[in-house]
Formats: C-alpha cells, sequence, structure tokens
C-alpha cells in the first residue's frame, strides 16, 4: 500500500506541469494561476488543520510522547522562517516554473527541473552538510550529460531558450529553498509547514496582484483546472505522499519520486501531443537514474564492518532529496 500511495503522489505531482498548460489554453494568466493554485492550497490545508487536530503534532507527540519545548522567541523564528520560505523561495521558484511553461512543453520542462537533485546534492558537498562517494560522482556526471542530451535532442518549434533557462532557473531557486528548509524542517509538523509555506507564497503573490493587477475574468474550465492544481497536485501529492513515506521509509519513498517526470511526459505525449526524440530519452534516463542514485545514503556500518541496523528516519536521505525533506516542506516540486 505504501508503494502505491507514493508513486499517486509522484503522479499527481507529474499532472501539474499538464494542468497547467490546460489552463493556459482555458486563458488563465501565470499570475492568477499561482494567485489562486497557493490561496487556495492554503485554505484547504487550514481547513484539514482544524478538522484534524493530531496532524498539529509532531511525530513523537502522536506516539505518546511530549512535544519538545523551545524558547518563545526560537519558536517565533522557526514560524518566521516557514512563511518566509512561501512567501520568497516559493513563490520565486514557483513563477519561475509556470513562466518557463508559457514557452516551453511540460515534458521538457520536468526534465530540466529535475536536475535539482544532483544540484542539492553538489551544493550540500560544497557546505560541508555531505560527502560525495564514487557512485554519486558518476551520478553527477550521468545527470550533466543527459541534461544535454535533452537539451540538444529539442529541436522543435516548441522549444524555447528563454523557457529552458527559466527552467534552470526554478531548479536552482528550489534548490536554495531546500537547503534553507532543511533547518526547519524537523521543528514542526509536515501539514503545519506545508500550510505556513502556502500561505507565505499566497501572502507574496496576493501582494503583487495588488500592485500589478491580475485577470481572475476566465470561464469555469479555468477554474476548473485550478482547483486540480491546487487541490490533486498540491495537497492530495502531499498527503499522499505522507501516508506512504510512513509505510515504505524515507528512501524508498525517495526513489519512487522518480517516477514524477516520467508521469508529466506520458501525459503530456497522452493530451498534448508532445513528444521526445530518441536522444531525450536517453537523456531523459541518465537524468533520472542519476535523481535516485544521489538520493540515497551508503551505510557507513557496512563500510566498517559493522553490523547492519535498521534506520528508520530521515538520515538514509541525501539533503533534499524531493521525496522526503523538499516534500515534506513544499508539497510540491514545483
Amino acid at each position: 500500500m505504501g508503494l502505491v500511495l507514493c508513486l499517486l503522489s509522484a503522479a499527481c505531482f507529474g499532472a501539474m506541469a499538464i494542468f497547467g498548460k490546460l489552463a493556459y489554453e482555458a486563458g488563465v494568466s501565470p499570475g492568477a494561476l499561482l494567485l489562486v493554485r497557493f490561496s487556495l492550497a492554503a485554505a484547504v490545508l487550514a481547513v484539514l488543520l482544524l478538522l484534524r487536530p493530531g496532524l498539529r503534532r509532531d511525530n513523537a507527540q502522536r506516539n505518546g510522547g511530549e512535544a519538545t519545548r523551545e524558547p518563545a522567541t526560537a519558536r517565533r523564528r522557526v514560524l518566521a522562517t516557514a512563511v518566509g520560505l512561501g512567501a520568497v523561495g516559493y513563490a520565486a521558484q514557483a513563477s519561475l516554473f509556470f513562466s518557463a511553461l508559457q514557452r516551453m512543453d511540460a515534458s521538457l520542462l520536468s526534465l530540466i527541473l529535475y536536475t535539482y537533485p544532483v544540484l542539492v546534492t553538489v551544493a550540500a558537498v560544497l557546505l560541508g552538510r555531505d560527502r560525495l562517494t564514487p557512485g554519486r560522482v558518476t551520478a553527477l556526471v550521468a545527470a550533466s550529460g543527459g541534461t544535454l542530451l535533452v537539451l540538444l535532442g529539442a529541436g522543435g518549434g516548441s522549444f524555447h531558450p528563454l523557457g529552458a533557462l527559466l527552467a534552470f532557473g526554478a531548479a536552482v531557486t528550489y534548490t536554495i529553498y531546500i537547503l534553507v528548509a532543511d533547518s526547519v524542517v524537523h521543528r514542526l509538523p509536515p501539514v503545519v509547514l506545508s500550510a505556513l509555506v502556502m500561505t507565505g507564497a499566497a501572502g507574496t503573490l496576493g501582494a503583487r496582484a495588488l500592485v500589478a493587477g491580475v485577470d481572475l475574468d476566465f470561464g469555469l474550465p479555468g477554474w476548473f483546472w485550478l482547483v486540480c492544481i491546487a487541490v490533486v497536485s498540491t495537497v492530495l501529492a502531499m498527503l499522499t505522499f505522507f501516508a506512504g513515506l510512513r509505510r515504505t521509509g524515507p528512501s524508498t519513498a525517495a526513489i519512487l519520486s522518480t517516477f514524477e517526470p516520467v508521469v508529466t511526459t506520458t501525459l503530456a505525449a497522452l493530451t498534448l501531443g508532445e513528444t521526445l526524440g530518441a536522444v531525450q530519452l536517453a537523456g531523459a534516463a541518465l537524468v533520472l537514474s542519476a535523481a535516485a542514485v544521489v538520493q540515497v545514503r551508503p551505510a557507513p556500518a557496512h563500510r566498517r564492518g559493522q553490523p547492519a541496523v535498521p534506520d528508520h528516519g530521515e538520515a538514509t536521505i541525501a539533503v533534499g532529496g524531493r521525496g522526503d525533506r523538499s516534500r515534506r516542506v513544499a508539497a510540491e516540486g514545483s
């Protein structure tokens, strides 16, 4: 059941770019899409927290333990950081993502965005939070080569250099967001943290709408696709991932998350008529394989000749793996 829930979560996340394309076709602007998406997701999560008080407690409290007591100042700092993650990091990342989606195919965008697990690994190593292994070095080289193949194989008219640049900017922004979020992800219950992030993003986009204006005058089809983005590709995707994570463990959940761009590419071919050439498919295989490798930590006990000790905590995942810490923070990769 855990495997099914993780795959369902990846499918929900992977469908977001398709919903976005269909919303654009229905007359929705990027500004309206972002504002409605985050506002509606924040509202749904707030209602959920009101109806399910248990979601406001961390795992230790739900298992009968006591809450970790923090000074009020530290608690306020954590809450402010969570809101700031949405107001600055997630709002910027989503803006870049959906701006890129206006200019390029959803399948290409999903593959470029999915370079972020590799970027997180590189940044974590440079910051001293992680270390390289021969396997990870190979994965980084494979991911770089795969991304190059994806871009070089994009010979169709739908390829847009600015769109590719925006997509890569979204991946870089998400990398920074994940590294900052790592400082608070264990200090708040995941649904509470996600609600705060969504609220922060909605606040930024609401302020931007007040200044620049936003057109909400579109028909029911547009609203339908916006509801799909907010409910299916944000809230439902997050909740099914949490449920799957509890049943499979973080390593399995992280690797299963590589199913996400596969879903995007498949749905894009079925609904939007997008296709990938043989060169791009080879590059996609390299990118996804590298993403799976860099998200799993080696087991140090085996290398030291010590007995293996099952680790059910998040230390088994490289910091920022989309399938674990990053999704606990953002509830979506985009």
